[in-house]
């Protein structure tokens, strides 16, 4: 198993909990861009999600994806349409190879029933996407799209980053990062609402002012701080 985010469902839920869904379950296995769930489709599963990372989107009515959440190790997958029944009200697809726990819509509401403090955990869970939700709305009336971008930039350098050394870097500059996540500009103008050009116009924007520093599905970020200013 991959490390788990940290605030993941798996990596709240106790050992024994953790030994009971899992005997409730099976092991699937996903390669890069296969999908795991398409949004319509009558619920039948959920899913923990042991490694790799995968993207919800919905398809925009004129072509193109929507993007609306990347998802990482520990992350738990369609349950909102095991829990209301409802059609799923997203496709998911591996950004990468990707394992996970397969568990029916039936035995995870039986393992739901016999805990009940993860009923309060995904409660706690499914409020937080919904605040993330509201912010993003926010952020679409309040910033241009080299905003957004930066917003972006800086979730993915938090989340998927990792110190990158820069040569001949000035060490009072702030360490670089290198965000591990491989978008294609595609997915990231879905992300943040614009269109494929205007993100790369922000992308050029953002290397010249020498903050990023960008290469096929690479993204290296130079001055974090400098994109949370103009993020705010």
């Amino acid at each position: 198993m991959s490390a788990l985010e940290p605030g993941s469902f798996f990596s709240e839920l106790t050992s024994a909990e953790r030994d009971d869904l899992e005997s409730r379950g099976r092991i699937r296995d996903f390669d890069r861009g296969e999908t795991l769930f398409t949004e319509g489709e009558q619920s039948s599963w959920v899913a923990v999600l042991l490694k790799g990372r995968v993207k919800a989107f919905s398809y925009r009515e004129h072509g193109g994806e929507a993007l609306l959440a990347v998802r990482g190790p520990g992350a738990l997958l369609g349950e909102v349409a095991a829990i209301d029944g409802l059609p799923r009200s997203a496709t998911v697809a591996a950004l990468e190879p990707a394992q996970l726990l397969a568990v029916t819509a039936e035995e995870f509401m039986a393992f739901l029933q016999v805990h009940g403090r993860v009923s309060i955990l995904i409660m706690r869970m499914l409020c937080q996407r919904w605040r993330d939700a509201d912010r993003k709305r926010v952020e679409f009336g309040m910033f241009d799209a080299t905003g957004r971008v930066a917003q972006r930039l800086v979730e993915l350098a938090e989340r998927f980053g990792v110190p990158y050394e820069r040569r001949g870097q000035d060490p009072g500059s702030g360490q670089s990062v290198r965000i591990t996540l491989n978008l294609s500009q595609e997915e990231l103008a879905g992300w943040v609402g614009a269109s494929r050009e205007a993100v790369s116009k922000a992308l050029r924007t953002l290397r010249r002012h020498g903050w990023i520093e960008t290469g096929r599905r690479r993204v290296i970020v130079h001055d974090l701080q400098a994109l949370r200013r103009h993020a705010k």
